[in-house]
């Protein structure tokens, strides 16, 4: 059996003060104590081993050390590579950060915020990308109001479509200006692994790339985009109903770089080579692209950023009149799993 866990009134006995006035120096209440009865209390405890109760400290501050990262999946890179940033920047200021995953699940989404909230979390980071469930949408924004009413920070790395400080990745901008860059190397025949319909940011950097192509006199069929999802394994199903399809297509763009790892996983499985037969490029810059043959053209988010600049507004000293927007822009880069067109298309 373990040793017992000193409670907080014999702290107090031991001390000689009331249970209040030890309660009001170990949980960190904002009503002031004399330093002479806070030394005493805090030299007993640590004599006798005490360990303060975080959810008593908690209801004295009206806060925790917690802040609460909601992600969509932790194995994702581009969700581990948001929590490294949001992680440092929590830790830097003697915080906690506690992760929950939703699977894409909105109702998930929703309870993770309400138990944080729970548990006094002094912030929460919300990464992913909003959905067409507008019910969905309404339902967390009036879950954040409730949280930020008593107290608790909330940022999101999102579409700024709720009541909460937003940063906004460059999704549609930076699809297009990768649709320019690809048109650019001679490709007039594209195929689209679409990710799925009701995800905001999938949909937004489809029709930001059909919108650079179209810049380039070039139109994107809807017969040539694919939906699946936003996984590798997404990306590898879309990858084989677009070989069945027959497109014709010299160049992919997926929405994401897993599903475009998947997808290339797909098109060697059917003998098809990249970049000889058929370009293929992603979105994201994910770390782990650097282990793919060839280096998957994408276009390169500052991940740890978004996270570090997320954090930063959750934790800011003074919560803003207004919900603030803060946009992050894509980069291209071409890599060499694009090339000119050399074939007749898949």
């Amino acid at each position: 059996m373990g040793a017992r866990q000193v409670t907080l009134a014999e702290v107090a006995d031991a001390a000689g003060v009331s249970l209040a006035t030890a309660s009001r120096v170990l949980n960190g209440s904002s009503r002031q104590v004399s330093d002479a009865l806070r030394d005493r209390v805090v030299a007993t405890a640590r004599e006798l081993g005490y360990l303060p109760n975080a959810s008593a400290q908690a209801l004295a501050r009206n806060s925790s050390v917690l802040v609460g990262l909601v992600v969509h999946d932790i194995a994702d890179p581009y969700f581990s590579s948001i929590a490294a940033g949001v992680t440092r920047v929590a830790e830097a200021a003697g915080l906690v950060v506690v992760l929950g995953t939703t699977s894409r699940a909105a109702d998930r989404e929703l309870e993770l915020l309400s138990t944080l909230r729970g548990h006094r979390a002094r912030a929460v980071v919300l990464a992913g990308s909003r959905t067409t469930d507008r019910a969905a949408t309404a339902r967390l924004a009036r879950e954040i109001q409730t949280f930020t009413g008593q107290g608790g920070r909330v940022a999101c790395i999102s579409q700024a479509r709720l009541p909460a400080d937003t940063v906004v990745p460059g999704n549609r901008a930076g699809a297009r200006a990768l649709a320019r860059e690809l048109a650019g190397l001679g490709h007039r025949r594209f195929a689209v692994l679409a990710g799925p319909t009701e995800l905001i940011t999938a949909r937004d950097r489809v029709a930001g790339f059909r919108a650079g192509l179209a810049e380039a006199g070039i139109e994107l069929p809807d017969s040539a985009v694919f939906p699946g999802a936003f996984t590798r394994d997404g990306g590898y199903r879309a990858a084989l109903d677009m070989l069945a399809a027959h497109t014709g297509a010299t160049c992919v763009f997926a929405v994401n770089d897993v599903m475009a790892m998947g997808a290339v996983a797909a098109l060697r499985g059917h003998g098809v080579r990249v970049p000889e037969d058929v370009s293929v490029a992603g979105f994201d810059d994910i770390p782990t692209l650097r282990d793919l043959a060839p280096a998957l053209s994408t276009v390169r988010l500052p991940l740890e950023e978004l996270g570090e600049r997320a954090a930063r507004l959750a934790l800011g000293d003074l919560p803003p009149r207004q919900p603030r927007t803060v946009r992050v822009a894509g980069e291209v880069v071409l890599r060499e799993s694009t090339a000119p067109p050399s074939g007749a298309g898949l």
